[in-house]
């Protein structure tokens, strides 16, 4: 990195991931945190009269955020990001392909509807990922009201390709790549089938700065889930890395690729481990030709968090477990550290006006021993009006009691340098395969496979689609039976259970045919959600007209919408091409395009899917009781 001044050839980039908008919104306390660092996020971009601001996944928290946090989102969006300032930068790709996705497929600040003074370009998270029959995200909604570019997406399991969009400012050129979470063990696994391609430019392809966004694990947390930096290409110049919440902002470089790494971590605290209690910073990057810097800009409105750890067994002057009294030597030995890391937030918060008043505390206490642990709720009733987080301020655990060293087995114990809950979160496919793997046998699975079980799963409870399970497991019985016929098994239930089990086992060997097994089930599942939406809808009309009330129109599938002034894809190719002809925005005058009416209705259409009232016979798929 090196000094660089701000003229007509310096690309000015405000850098933020993982800003978690609506964490914990329904807290009194902490409620409106995300809305409020957005705010100033935003608002160093405006004073910085940044290019662009670039994000890296994770704006929402939750996947189908409530209306409070989408109001709020746009709220900002408007306030700060639109305006008469002119964008001095151009596109050069063809904005239809960096943009296929969307039903606008060109950058909102070259929309003559619009007035946009700070583009912003955003790649979806694992939290606000593409969901649904219709495959939307919180993004597309933003993107589809103008005040947000999202791009990086990609649905296809057997092969990627990243198509970047090229910016131009005077004589400086970027290539902006991008990429959307994608679970790490798929991704992981089409890096080493080479099923993912970084496109480059054709002409003078060495004259690009070439940046990168990705959201994925960065830190190895299993054998492939997690992204490991050398699966990226080596012409890459800075990769911005979103995912992981610890702030690592400033670049640093891959000792074997050469590129530099930057890790600008959360923009709020949402789990009380060791990287959340490290500074927030967001970045402010300057591109030069081939050359870049990066200042960092720390921020004011984040919530203090504070955390210590204590092991017990350490302070044998102070505890010994057999003294009846001293579980309470060790409240008031905790409640001690507690003031202490109170005292200190105070006094940072003296520098800082803008910091929320309540801070964010965590005492790990380590109880091996043969120590007891004390009432948490009782202890936290003293520090309800003083901390953010009163009811988790203390956590107790116990290490795994360690066995003799055997070079024939691995000590487990070893590898587990702190507890589950604060090293690592625990994935809804993981208890479903540990499950499965601890069961009896006579409730182990004969055939569903444990992947798919848990990826069902994990849609039911991530995702909210209630039918994923039943419409995983109707189509593997489904597959199941296909096969059976094939083969032309006797019905004989010794060949017919050996049968299905070599059916299994092929099945989980194949990992690709799996994933697309449950692609199918989750698409069927989301169709099927689509039907009972527009039953619904029907069946409210229907009512509605019986008791002589007019409808409101509120249900999106029960009345087709007609588009004023609709673009076809000629208009999409113009808008990719427009870039070329104007530096400064409004500097021309744009043409209107096409102008149609339109009537949208469903483009998708899906078979009905039956619900079975009993359960199904592997052998015919008709219904059989069981006695």
């Amino acid at each position: 990195p090196v000094l660089l001044r701000d003229d007509e050839d310096t690309f000015k980039i405000l850098i933020a991931t993982d800003i978690h908008l609506g964490y914990l919104e329904k807290d009194p306390v902490r409620g409106n945190d995300t809305f409020v660092t957005l705010n100033e996020i935003l608002d160093h971009a405006q004073n910085k009269e940044v290019d662009f601001i670039l994000l890296g996944g994770d704006l929402f928290h939750e996947n189908k955020p409530s209306r409070k946090t989408v109001h709020s989102c746009l709220e900002s969006l408007r306030k700060y990001c639109m305006g008469d300032r002119p964008v001095q930068f151009e596109i050069l790709s063809d904005q239809a392909v960096n943009f296929h996705y969307s039903k606008f497929p060109w950058v909102n600040y070259q929309d003559e509807n619009l007035n946009i003074s700070i583009p912003i370009f955003s790649i979806h998270g694992n939290h606000d990922d593409p969901t649904g029959a219709d495959a939307l995200c919180a993004l597309d909604i933003l993107s589809c009201a103008g005040l947000l570019n999202h791009f990086g997406r990609s649905t296809s399991v057997e092969k990627i390709d990243i198509s970047p969009i090229l910016l131009r400012k005077g004589r400086t050129k970027i290539a902006l790549y991008g990429l959307g979470a994608i679970p790490d063990e798929r991704l992981y696994r089409m890096f080493v089938n080479k099923q993912v391609t970084m496109l480059r430019p054709k002409e003078d392809e060495d004259s690009w700065f070439n940046l990168f966004v990705i959201h994925q694990n960065r830190s190895k947390h299993g054998a492939t889930n997690y992204i490991p930096e050398q699966f990226l290409d080596d012409f890459i110049n800075l990769v911005v890395w979103g995912h992981e919440h610890e702030c690592k902002i400033a670049p640093s470089q891959n000792e074997q690729q050469r590129f530099y790494v930057s890790q600008p971590g959360s923009s709020v605290v949402t789990s009380l481990s060791p990287g959340e209690a490290v500074k927030k910073h967001i970045g402010l990057l300057h591109v030069k030709g081939k050359k870049m810097k990066m200042q960092k800009i720390a921020l004011e409105t984040v919530r203090t968090f504070h955390m210590e750890d204590i092991v017990l067994a350490d302070h044998p002057d102070l505890f010994n477990p057999d003294n009846p009294k001293v579980t309470q030597a060790i409240q008031a030995f905790c409640m001690e550290k507690v003031e202490l890391m109170l005292d200190k937030a105070e006094r940072e918060r003296l520098g800082n006006p803008r910091q929320p008043e309540k801070p964010l505390i965590r005492l790990r206490v380590d109880y091996t021993g043969g120590f007891e642990p004390f009432s948490v709720h009782r202890f936290s009733q003293k520090y309800v009006d003083r901390v953010a987080n009163p009811k988790d301020i203390i956590h107790f655990f116990r290490h795994r009691e360690q066995k003799e060293k055997d070079d024939s087995d691995l000590n487990f114990g070893k590898l587990v340098s702190r507890p589950a809950s604060e090293g690592m979160t625990l994935r809804v496919e993981d208890l479903v395969k540990q499950y499965f793997q601890t069961a009896e046998k006579k409730v182990q699975l004969s055939l569903l496979t444990e992947r798919g079980m848990g990826e069902a799963v994990q849609e039911f409870v991530d995702k909210e689609e209630k039918d994923a399970i039943e419409e995983l497991v109707k189509f593997q019985l489904e597959k199941t039976q296909r096969f059976l016929k094939e083969r032309r098994t006797d019905a004989e239930e010794e060949k017919i259970d050996e049968e299905v089990r070599k059916f299994r086992e092929s099945r989980k060997k194949n990992t690709e045919e799996e994933d697309e097994e449950v692609r199918e089930a989750m698409t069927r599942a989301r169709a099927h959600r689509s039907e009972d939406t527009v039953l619904v809808a029907a069946s409210s009309d229907e009512e509605l007209m019986d008791t002589g009330m007019k409808g409101t129109g509120d249900s999106d599938d029960g009345l087709p919408a007609t588009l004023s002034r609709g673009s076809g894809r000629a208009r999409g190719r113009a808008r990719g091409a427009r870039g070329q002809n104007s530096t400064a925005r409004g500097s021309s005058r744009r043409g209107r395009g096409s102008t149609s009416q339109e009537t949208a209705t469903s483009s998708r259409t899906y078979k009905p899917v039956s619900v079975p009232a009993k359960n199904m016979s592997v052998m015919d798929g008709r219904p059989s009781v069981c006695p």
